[in-house]
């Protein structure tokens, strides 16, 4: 599966942390909306 600019992003299933609970969001949940995605890969880690 190859990504490519001007293209759809995949579906894809993620926590996410919303008004102080955990929550799985799937990407299609947003179909036809303005999406921002953002994450730190190593964040919460000890380094």
């Amino acid at each position: 599966m190859g990504i490519r600019v001007g293209k759809a992003a995949p579906d894809f299933v993620a926590q996410a942390y919303w008004r102080g609970e955990i929550k799985e969001v799937r990407l299609s949940d947003y179909r036809g909306r303005w999406v921002l995605l953002f994450f730190y890969p190593a964040d919460f880690t000890v380094v």
